[in-house]
């Protein structure tokens, strides 16, 4: 789902699956597909913050159907909610069968937390995020709801 943003508040990073990261039969490793998400979220979260950022929380991950080794896969990853110290990122992965006329498909999607922190490991305040696009400003909303909804649970 590619969606208008700014461009400098989202990356997209693609890759063809190769037999080191699948299993016997072919299929790529749900790890394999999280770990490129991760690096997704984290690049978005430090172009966005011009500091280090960390993974500090993902939330439930759903394949709709599995990556085959030789699939493309693009990892579009997106700010879309900045608190005081962390930053909202919702990572959508398509697969496409190169070899096919099928279009590529919504393999994955998950919403990454990523805190930012200092040079000593500590958090540290992130500039705040205005959504300027319609596709932004819906993506916070959903967003801001999502967590408000998670800060309610913890109570």
């Amino acid at each position: 789902m590619m969606t208008k943003m700014d461009v400098r508040n989202q990356i997209v990073m693609s890759q063809v699956m190769m037999p080191h990261h699948a299993n016997a039969l072919g299929i790529v490793h749900g790890g394999e597909v999280m770990k490129f998400m991760d690096t997704a979220a984290a690049a978005v979260a430090m172009r966005y913050a011009k500091a280090d950022c960390v993974t500090a929380r993902v939330d439930e991950m759903n394949f709709h159907f599995p990556v085959h080794v030789g699939d493309l896969v693009v990892c579009t990853a997106s700010i879309v909610y900045v608190g005081r110290t962390s930053i909202e990122v919702l990572v959508t992965v398509n697969s496409e069968n190169l070899k096919s006329e099928e279009n590529a498909k919504v393999a994955l999607s998950a919403y990454f937390t990523m805190v930012c922190i200092d040079e000593n490991g500590q958090p540290q305040q992130v500039k705040p995020y205005t959504p300027q696009t319609d596709d932004e400003k819906t993506l916070y909303e959903r967003a801001k709801a999502y967590i408000d909804r998670k800060k309610a649970l913890r109570k």
